[in-house]
């Protein structure tokens, strides 16, 4: 996993995740929503990262959200 994350980036476990009771399943990064799952897909994801220990998890969640740090962005200040 070393070549996936050469910079070490999700060792800070800024990925987290909350299953609603209507089985939405909320991801969040660094404390903010950035996706929101539903259905089958909440289904097929929480199967898998039941099997993953907490530095896969993070690799999953990261996959999961998809096209999204790029590194240019700009800071809220």
């Amino acid at each position: 996993m070393s070549r996936v994350d050469v910079r070490g980036r999700l060792e800070e476990l800024p990925f987290s995740y909350r299953v609603s009771k209507d089985g939405q399943l909320f991801i969040s990064w660094h404390g903010r929503r950035v996706l929101i799952l539903r259905g089958e897909d909440t289904r097929r994801l929480l199967a898998r990262l039941a099997d993953l220990d907490e530095a896969r998890a993070q690799l999953a969640l990261a996959k999961t959200t998809g096209n999204f740090k790029h590194g240019n962005e700009r800071r809220g200040r």
